[in-house]
């Protein structure tokens, strides 16, 4: 599909996905988290994109910034990887781990699986995420980039043994 044939509003790559195009979504979207902008990420959801996050159910882009807002400001030098687990035609399913800290000094790495489902336009209407997360010691930390987008030679979560 070339550029000028591509929906209204489209965000490629757009399904049927590749493994390529999958990979490429996922990066994408870690990239995006990484950023910390909740209306930059929520961009990337349909109008009415539905979401549960832990236990947290969502429904839309406003509600999407202000969770993304609240989180962000609980969760201080937060890092992402993601990791594609699996895809089909307009799903794609990830593993992923982030790290952060509270406002007290204590770390944590919170480990996670999402299940996401895209329209047409690659926009992401469906995102369902469990996650747990796990005390560590600052020395144990793994994700010690700047912040911004993960640098492209940093392991990712397999190569790390995460």
């Amino acid at each position: 599909m070339s550029q000028a044939t591509l929906p209204e509003g489209a965000r490629p790559p757009l399904p049927p996905f590749t493994l390529e195009t999958a990979i490429t979504k996922v990066r994408m979207a870690e990239d995006a988290w990484n950023s910390r902008d909740p209306q930059r990420v929520s961009l990337a959801y349909t109008e009415d994109s539905q979401w549960r996050n832990r236990a947290e159910f969502l429904t839309g882009r406003a509600e999407i910034v202000a969770f993304l807002t609240r989180k962000w400001a609980r969760e201080i030098e937060y890092r992402l990887v993601k990791e594609i687990w699996a895809f089909t035609d307009n799903r794609i399913a990830v593993r992923f781990a982030y790290e952060w800290r509270d406002d007290a000094g204590n770390w944590y790495r919170s480990h996670g699986n999402e299940n996401w489902e895209f329209d047409e336009r690659g926009l992401m209407r469906r995102r369902l995420a469990s996650i747990n997360d796990q005390p560590i010691k600052e020395s144990d930390r793994r994700f010690l980039w700047a912040s911004g987008p993960r640098p492209a030679d940093h392991p990712g979560l397999s190569d790390l043994g995460l």
